[in-house]
């Protein structure tokens, strides 16, 4: 078993996004390329996002501080923490509304 401390991930993942040009950080916490599931605690830094794109297979998005918008072509979903979005399987973001941190699921 592995027990992974989300809490401070949050906090620690949080400070580096503030502090990094990109506005971002972020660390797999479990899984990788050689496994189907693969999640990623990710931080945004208000005002940025991550590039459209398409993924394929599942992916959740579960909100764990702040606030992010799923936006896909012309409709768009908040989150606040503790909700979980699942991403279309076509084109979409992720943007940070408030300085936010999520735990990015993926399953192929």
């Amino acid at each position: 078993m592995t027990k992974v401390p989300l809490t401070a991930l949050v906090r620690d993942h949080l400070t580096l996004a503030r502090e990094a040009n990109s506005g971002r950080s972020a660390t797999t916490v479990h899984g990788g390329h050689d496994r189907s599931l693969r999640q990623t605690v990710m931080a945004l830094r208000q005002g940025e996002h991550i590039h459209e794109h398409e993924h394929p297979g599942e992916v959740t998005v579960q909100v764990l501080h702040g606030q992010v918008r799923l936006v896909a072509g012309p409709d768009s979903w908040d989150g606040l923490p503790g909700d979980l979005l699942v991403m279309p399987e076509h084109r979409h973001r992720v943007e940070a509304v408030q300085d936010s941190v999520f735990l990015f699921t993926t399953a192929r």
